[in-house]
């Protein structure tokens, strides 16, 4: 069993992979920005990460000592139509999502390779695999995730180190909560509500119309990502993200959109 640098744990996916982890018997560094919320969290240590901080990153690695295994999951959306998105706050939300799995990786990799042996788990999204309405700008971020953990996959294979992408779908953490949601009202008030009714047609469990389940399910995915030599490159989690995933798959851009507007009933 290795040690673990997990970003991200305040809440949500994090926190459920910091206590997977540990109960699976892996020595877990859970780190977050506001290090009193991992006051409760049974882990091995505990520590301040601001992800979007050069010497922030600098100093939690330094007190990590080796890391065996990465698991980049801090990240937060911001949603809202193409046109009227604020690029200061999309940049915010790229220097988290895409430059701070980034400047982790920079920070691990090169012990990694020494040690030659490591794996780094990015945490994406069925969002990185498939873009919606409104969500473009939170869609680019883990779609420049996903690139760049594909390039990571072909660069450090050789070294010894495993990449692994793990895809959410819509699962029930504070994710939600803490998205900020900007330019809604007219011309895209309409395409927003018609959005967030045609979401709750896609499966998320076994049962139709059941709440999303919580982030355990994930959890499990990194840890057995983690545990795993044979794990793929990219793992979809839940029923919408394996479903619309293995749909975009099999059809070209044209025959998917009609598909899925029939499906959810989008008519905008």
């Amino acid at each position: 069993m290795g040690k673990v640098l997990i970003t991200g744990c305040s809440t949500g996916i994090g926190r459920a992979a910091a206590t997977e982890l540990t109960k699976r018997g892996h020595e877990v560094v859970a780190t977050a920005r506001r290090p009193e919320t991992l006051d409760d969290l049974d882990v091995a240590a505990r520590l301040r990460l601001d992800v979007d901080d050069d010497a922030s990153v600098r100093d939690a690695v330094s007190s990590a000592g080796a890391v065996d295994v990465l698991v980049n999951n801090a990240g937060f959306g911001v949603v809202g139509p193409v046109e009227t998105l604020p690029l200061d706050e999309v940049a915010r939300m790229f220097q988290t999502n895409v430059f701070g799995a980034w400047r982790m990786i920079q920070a691990v990799l090169p012990g990694m390779r020494e040690r030659g042996s490591g794996t780094i788990v990015n945490v994406t999204s069925l969002a990185g695999r498939v873009a919606a309405p409104l969500n473009g700008a939170y869609s680019a971020s883990k779609y420049a995730l996903e690139a760049l953990s594909e390039a990571l996959h072909y660069e450090v294979g050789h070294f010894g180190i495993r990449v692994a992408m793990i895809e959410p779908g819509r699962f029930t953490t504070n994710f939600g909560a803490r998205e900020l949601r900007l330019g809604m009202d007219a011309p895209y008030d309409e395409i927003d509500l018609l959005w967030q009714e045609a979401q709750e047609k896609l499966p998320t469990g076994a049962d139709p119309g059941a709440e999303p389940p919580g982030p355990e399910a994930v959890a499990a995915a990194i840890a057995d990502a983690v545990e795993q030599p044979a794990t793929p490159l990219r793992v979809p989690v839940g029923t919408d993200a394996e479903l619309v995933i293995s749909t975009r798959a099999s059809m070209d851009d044209a025959t998917f959109e009609a598909t899925m507007r029939g499906v959810l009933g989008l008519d905008w």
